[in-house]
């Protein structure tokens, strides 16, 4: 299926957060810096591309028509999101925030009924969404046991308790906003839109990180540009473009978040080869198998032939 596809590479452009962040941490720069640095990084470039386009004033008159709305679930889809991410890596390797962050497949599913309210169509939870999601939460718990029977108690709380929020605030933040734009902006639009609107929360967060921390640092400045280009541009039009092929329909769009599960072993990968992380073990491996299982029954779940899915997936790598 083509969205699965997208979804996957979108989750190979989002694991370059989790490395990235996990070595500007490495190297001692601040979570603050990390998190917001990304998202000044982009407003510049998402107005190059959408003016390109001829698209901003849309943008600017539906912020001011639903300014509270914009602003809200912004702050929750972009801010609520992203600096949770950036503060657990402070305790955690990347690979082990992208695996806990794995809780948003299920979350996607779980706010159903909460994101249909006031709505003509009642759905109910997806329950076998739910179900082949716990397979690749399952894959995703067995890549991380080895490393988390090593973590101080304090620490995972750390970097537990703020991925859980940041799974939940991303598909919420995200989903609230197709429901606001409807038909009325495309994706980078929105996304726009969303950055846009997520900067009071970014400036907040950047006045704290300049008090408690000090200036980033040149090193930081340049991972932070390269995390905006590969996550805040490629990944996330990718990611919103791909939801919104789907938006009307649950399986499907639960089956799309699905794949960001990817990003645990694009993110492995990646610390392995530019951050000289060690060599997964045996469970590990096991764990893969059951993200990629899980993936393709999501395919399945959705109506598609698995040898259509794969061969998408071929494609995209």
């Amino acid at each position: 299926m083509r969205v699965i596809a997208v979804g996957l590479l979108a989750a190979l452009f989002f694991s370059v957060t989790f490395i990235l962040n996990r070595s500007m941490e490495l190297e001692g720069g601040s979570w603050v810096w990390s998190a917001s640095l990304r998202f000044f990084f982009m407003l510049p470039m998402l107005i190059a591309i959408v003016g390109l386009q001829g698209k901003i004033k849309p943008v600017l008159i539906h912020l001011k028509n639903h300014s509270t709305a914009w602003i809200v679930w912004s702050s929750v889809g972009f801010g609520l999101f992203y600096a949770p991410i950036a503060f657990a890596t402070v305790y955690g390797p990347g690979w082990l925030v992208a695996a806990t962050f794995q809780l948003t497949i299920i979350a996607g599913s779980l706010l159903v009924p909460f994101l249909e309210k006031g709505t003509e169509v009642k759905q109910s939870i997806p329950v076998k969404s739910v179900l082949i999601s716990a397979i690749i939460l399952g894959g995703v718990i067995l890549m991380q046991i080895e490393h988390a029977s090593a973590v101080p108690l304090t620490s995972v709380w750390l970097c537990t308790i703020p991925l859980i929020l940041s799974a939940f605030s991303y598909p919420l933040g995200n989903r609230k906003m197709m429901q606001v734009v409807g038909n009325e902006l495309n994706t980078f639009q929105r996304i726009l839109g969303m950055t846009i609107a997520s900067m009071p929360f970014w400036l907040v967060l950047s006045v704290y990180g300049a008090i408690a921390h000090g200036p980033p640092s040149s090193n930081q400045l340049v991972q932070t540009l390269i995390v905006a280009v590969s996550s805040g541009i490629i990944a996330t039009g990718l990611f919103f473009y791909a939801t919104n092929l789907v938006k009307h329909d649950n399986q499907k769009l639960a089956g799309v978040e699905a794949t960001q599960s990817g990003e645990v072993v694009f993110a492995l990968i990646g610390e392995i080869i530019f951050l000289h992380a060690a060599m997964p073990s045996l469970l590990s491996f096991a764990g893969v198998f059951l993200v990629i299982g899980g993936m393709v029954l999501h395919s399945l779940n959705s109506g598609i032939p698995a040898k259509e899915t794969i061969a998408e997936i071929s494609k995209a790598k």
